[in-house]
């Protein structure tokens, strides 16, 4: 059963702006990126601040299904997006996150994420068990 939906679309050059700040850019990328998703991106060489953007509008997509957003019960490091086996994305959620989810009776989340050279877009459904 369908208990949330969520959806966001970001503007690929402001994430390349708030990435390569000299002043901002490091701390953006660690508060909001985990570790895998800054590898895979960075993997990506000329498309990933496309892959930085999607993941960017992914979490704020789960954000929305979670019907919060970032703060003491959802946080950016919590929520991972990376491709499962095949090549899809897929959703982790970790601690206080995932806690949050299963206490509103989430515990599965279908995501699509698309990007252009402008834009990316992330579209998420959680659903029950």
């Amino acid at each position: 059963m369908i208990v949330g939906v969520g959806v966001d679309i970001v503007e690929v050059e402001r994430i390349r702006r708030a990435l390569e700040d000299g002043k901002i850019g490091q701390r953006f990328r660690d508060r909001v990126y985990t570790k895998g998703e800054i590898e895979y991106c960075e993997d990506k060489r000329k498309g990933k601040y496309q892959s930085y953007a999607g993941r960017f509008a992914a979490k704020e997509a789960v954000m929305k299904a979670l019907g919060s957003g970032w703060g003491s019960r959802v946080t950016w490091q919590e929520i991972e997006v990376l491709p499962a086996l095949g090549g899809r994305p897929e959703v982790s959620l970790k601690d206080k996150t995932a806690a949050y989810a299963r206490d509103l009776g989430m515990q599965n989340f279908l995501i699509s994420i698309s990007h252009s050279e402008r834009f990316a877009v992330a579209y998420v459904v959680a659903q029950t068990p």
